[in-house]
C-alpha cells in the first residue's frame, strides 16, 4: 500500500500549484523557491509517468492527468488538517468568511460575538464581496451566497429567504401625511428604480411600476447603502426584511405594508464538500445555523 502512495513533499507542491496555477504563489505559500517547486512536481511527473501541467510561456494548466489528481489532492490535505485539529482539541486557527456586504453589516455584524466567546481561539475574517468565491483558489474557508443554492462541488444551507418589501423613514412618510396605500409610495422619490424587485412588489399590489422607468436610475449596489439613504429621508428603499429588523425596531425606518416580494432566492451558508468536516468550518456551521433558528 505504502508503494502506491506519492512522495508526500512533492504531493504537497503539486496541490498548491494546482490550486494557484501558479508556480510563484505555490512557491509563496510554502516558503520554498520555484526552482525547488519545479524540481517536487518533475518527481511527481516521473512518479505518475505523465506531465500534470501544461507549461506556457505566462502561464500554466493542469493536463488531464493533472485535473484527475487535484481535487483527491486538496481533499485529502483537508482531511489531514481536520484530523491534526481535532487531535490538538478543536477549532483553532483563522477562518475567513466572504459575504455579502449587507448580510455582513447589517447581520453577521451583530451576531459575531456570540460566535467568538465560543470559539476563543479562533479568529474571524470577514471579506465582504458581491462575488462568487472560488474556494479553490482562493483563502476562504465558507461564504454567505445569496440565490438559489444550487452551486456545484458545494455544501449548502439556507439562512433565511431574501424577500423583499419597501421601507422608508417615518419623517418621509409624515411628509405626505403618512404611506396608507400602496400607490402613496409612486408619490416619493424612489431608490434603485430599475431594481427588479420594485417591478414585482408593485405587480403583486396590482399597480403598474411603468411610471419608475422615467426616473433617474441611481444605483448604490448593496442593500446596506440603500438603507442608510432611505433613514436619511431620501427615499424609499425595497429591502429584505430579516437584514433589517433593527432599523425598524428602533423607528429608524418603517414597513408600511405586509405585503412581501418573492423571487424564490434566499441567503445561504456554502462551504466545499471535501472540507465540511474541518472543525472550524463545523463550529461556524453549527453556531450559525442555531443562532439562524433561535431569532
Amino acid at each position: 500500500m505504502a508503494n502506491q502512495l506519492p512522495p508526500l513533499a512533492a504531493i504537497r507542491v503539486f496541490e498548491a500549484t494546482a490550486r494557484h496555477l501558479s508556480f510563484t504563489r505555490a512557491a509563496e505559500e510554502l516558503g520554498m523557491t520555484q526552482a525547488a517547486v519545479s524540481y517536487q512536481i518533475k518527481l511527481l511527473e516521473e512518479r505518475v509517468g505523465a506531465p500534470l501541467f501544461l507549461r506556457k510561456p505566462r502561464q500554466i494548466l493542469l493536463t488531464d492527468a493533472g485535473r484527475r489528481l487535484a481535487p483527491a489532492s486538496t481533499e485529502a490535505f483537508a482531511l489531514l488538517s481536520e484530523a491534526y485539529a481535532a487531535a490538538r482539541g478543536g477549532a483553532e486557527g483563522v477562518l475567513c468568511v466572504s459575504s455579502l456586504l449587507t448580510f455582513a453589516s447589517n447581520w453577521l455584524a451583530q451576531h459575531l460575538g456570540s460566535f467568538q466567546l465560543a470559539h476563543p481561539s479562533l479568529a474571524v475574517r470577514v471579506d465582504t464581496s458581491n462575488r462568487l468565491v472560488d474556494f479553490a483558489r482562493e483563502d476562504v474557508d465558507i461564504a454567505i451566497r445569496s440565490g438559489s443554492g444550487v452551486w456545484p462541488g458545494v455544501e449548502t444551507h439556507m439562512l433565511f429567504k431574501a424577500d423583499f418589501t419597501p421601507m422608508l423613514s417615518p419623517k418621509l412618510a409624515a411628509s405626505i401625511g403618512g404611506v396608507k396605500e400602496p400607490a402613496d409610495l409612486l408619490r416619493l422619490p424612489i431608490l434603485d428604480p430599475e431594481d427588479r424587485w420594485w417591478r414585482d412588489w408593485f405587480a403583486a399590489a396590482g399597480l403598474s411600476s411603468d411610471e419608475l422607468a422615467s426616473r433617474p436610475g441611481t444605483s448604490m449596489g448593496a442593500q446596506a447603502y440603500e438603507a442608510n439613504a432611505a433613514i436619511a429621508g431620501h427615499g424609499v428603499a425595497i429591502l429584505t426584511r430579516e437584514l433589517f429588523k433593527t432599523e425598524v425596531a428602533d423607528g429608524r425606518l418603517v414597513q408600511p405594508f405586509d405585503l412581501v416580494g418573492d423571487d424564490g432566492h434566499a441567503y445561504w451558508l456554502v462551504y466545499p464538500t471535501s472540507r465540511r468536516n474541518v472543525p472550524k468550518i463545523r463550529a461556524f456551521r453549527d453556531w450559525i445555523l442555531t443562532e439562524i433558528a433561535g431569532l
